[in-house]
């Protein structure tokens, strides 16, 4: 690959624009909004110069509504050899592609599992693909070479590449992605007509579960509508979850004691099947889980502190598999979880202590 266009400079677009263009690949760039484009170029992705013949590869990054549209836009413009999207959905825009008769032999649906809070070409980063998986969905008329295309845009990324099924993809993605985005900004939500001294006891569970509703409404309204169905079968399934919890809390204040404990075994059985299903998420590198003990040290902040605190690990020869920083309301201090394997704790926690750091370990 030598050149590429990128049609569409949001997030991903922008993202996948620096990649290919730190690895030397020439990347054209369009957008509806032109500024969106020119600041994209600002940022070293490309340039919004057209291209003088035909790309190697076009990649589509706009909403799934207008997947199909645009790409028998640039069909006719004979924009590329090859042309992929990056829609978070796929099974939508194949049959819109589908309807309007696009040449399904040189594209194929792919879907890149990176993303952030924030949107739009200042958001971007070369490295947003590092080690994430890029899940290709061929159509059954897709040709050799287009996947190979796809799969050269994947590597140049640094990606993980899957082939999936687009309908396979779509359940997968409503019960890990779409899911958790609405349950999220549920919860959040909550928050909004809080009293305050209910939000400032806000830690990192509540931190950690509202993270991405800080998302972009926007651009969720169109990639739910683009998977409505899928997502609302899995939302009635947590609803069951959520009448049989309530019953189950209802019943513990009762005053007979059978019914307490009926209530306390509910409750208990969706936290145990909560533990089954958080056991199931891959582990570092896509490896099974591993079971980490953490090590909690306290940390002021001043620059240069979390540095000195990684060097000190390092220099005992402990190697960091996690890390999440708690930081203290009011107070400028923190407390940073250091999660290493289980024979490491206890040489990490001494050779810490023994250099005056606050630490304990969480065994």
């Amino acid at each position: 690959m030598r050149t590429a266009a990128v049609i569409g400079t949001g997030l991903i677009g922008t993202s996948a624009a620096l990649a290919l263009s730190a690895r030397g690949i020439t990347v054209h760039l369009r957008d509806a909004d032109p500024d969106a484009a020119r600041t994209a170029a600002s940022l070293g992705a490309g340039t919004v110069e057209e291209p003088e013949g035909p790309v190697d590869l076009a990649i589509i990054a706009v909403p799934p509504a207008m997947i199909a549209t645009v790409l028998a836009d640039c069909q006719r413009q004979n924009l590329a050899r090859w042309y992929t999207d990056v829609a978070s959905v796929k099974a939508g825009p194949r049959r819109d592609i589908a309807a309007l008769g696009c040449d399904t032999v040189h594209y194929i649906g792919s879907h890149p599992m990176a993303g952030a809070e924030r949107t739009g070409p200042l958001a971007a980063r070369a490295d947003l693909f590092e080690g994430r998986t890029w899940v290709l969905t061929p159509t059954p008329e897709t040709d050799t070479d287009t996947l190979n295309a796809a799969l050269e845009l994947v590597a140049l990324c640094g990606a993980v590449p899957v082939v999936m099924d687009a309908a396979a993809h779509d359940r997968a993605v409503a019960l890990v992605s779409h899911t958790p985005q609405l349950l999220a900004s549920l919860v959040a939500a909550r928050l909004e007509h809080a009293e305050e001294n209910a939000v400032r006891l806000a830690g990192p569970g509540i931190r950690d579960t509202t993270r991405i509703a800080g998302s972009n409404p926007l651009m969720w309204v169109e990639i739910l509508s683009a998977n409505a169905g899928m997502v609302a079968d899995i939302l009635e399934e947590l609803a069951a979850d959520l009448d049989g919890t309530v019953a189950g809390l209802r019943a513990l204040q009762a005053a007979d004691e059978a019914k307490r404990e009926q209530g306390a075994t509910a409750v208990e059985d969706v936290l145990r099947r909560g533990n089954a299903g958080r056991a199931r998420i891959p582990g570092k590198h896509g490896a099974p889980p591993t079971r980490y003990e953490t090590v909690v040290v306290a940390i002021g902040d001043q620059p240069g502190e979390l540095a000195r605190l990684f060097a000190e690990a390092g220099r005992v020869g402990v190697n960091i598999e996690d890390v999440l920083i708690e930081h203290s309301t009011g107070q400028q201090v923190g407390l940073v979880q250091l999660m290493v394997a289980p024979s490491a704790a206890g040489v990490l926690t001494a050779a810490l202590q023994e250099r005056g750091w606050r630490v304990r370990s969480d065994r």
